[in-house]
C-alpha cells in the first residue's frame, strides 16, 4: 500500500506523528506538504494528495488540518475521491467498509493524537465490504458526471 499524505500548518505536527506510525508499519508514503508550521492554504495540499489517489499514484490519502473539514471539502472536488472526515474509530471503520473511502481527513484541533493514530490504523486496515454498498458507490460516481454528459 502507498499513501499520499499532507497537512496544512494546523495539522503539521499530527501529520509528522502519522508518518512515524506509517514508518513503523512499513507503509510507503509520499508527503505532499506542508513542511513547517508556517501558515499555508489547505486546498494547495488537498488537491495534489487527492490527485495522487485519483490517478492511481497512491492507493489512499491522509489529510490533516485544524478541523479536517476544509481538507475534506477540497479533496472531494477531485473526481473519484471519497474523502471522509473521521473523529472516531467507528466512523473510520464504517467509511472503509461501506463507502470505500480513499482519503481520510482528520482535525488536529478536534481530537488528540492518540485517538487520531488509532483512527488511521483502523482506516488503513479495514477492507471494503462491497456487495450492496457497490450499488450505492456507483450512484455516487454518477454524481460526478456533468449534466450535459448524462444526456
Amino acid at each position: 500500500m502507498k499513501v499520499a499524505i499532507g497537512s496544512d500548518h494546523a495539522g503539521y505536527k499530527l501529520k509528522e506523528e502519522i508518518k512515524s506510525i506509517l514508518d513503523e508499519m512499513s507503509i510507503e508514503y509520499q508527503d505532499y506538504g506542508c513542511k513547517t508550521e508556517d501558515s499555508c492554504d489547505y486546498p494547495d495540499i488537498a488537491a495534489p494528495v487527492a490527485r495522487a489517489v485519483s490517478s492511481g499514484g497512491a492507493d489512499r490519502g491522509i489529510l490533516v488540518c485544524g478541523t479536517g473539514i476544509g481538507m475534506s471539502i477540497a479533496a472531494n472536488k477531485i473526481r473519484g475521491i471519497r474523502a471522509s472526515l473521521c473523529h472516531d474509530v467507528f466512523s473510520a471503520k464504517m467509511t472503509r467498509e461501506h463507502n470505500n473511502s480513499n482519503v481520510l481527513t482528520i482535525g488536529a484541533r478536534v481530537i488528540d493524537s492518540e485517538l487520531a493514530l488509532e483512527i488511521v490504523k483502523t482506516w488503513l486496515f479495514t477492507e471494503y465490504q462491497g456487495g450492496r454498498h457497490a450499488r450505492r458507490l456507483a450512484k455516487i460516481s454518477l454524481l460526478e458526471t456533468p449534466m450535459n454528459e448524462e444526456e
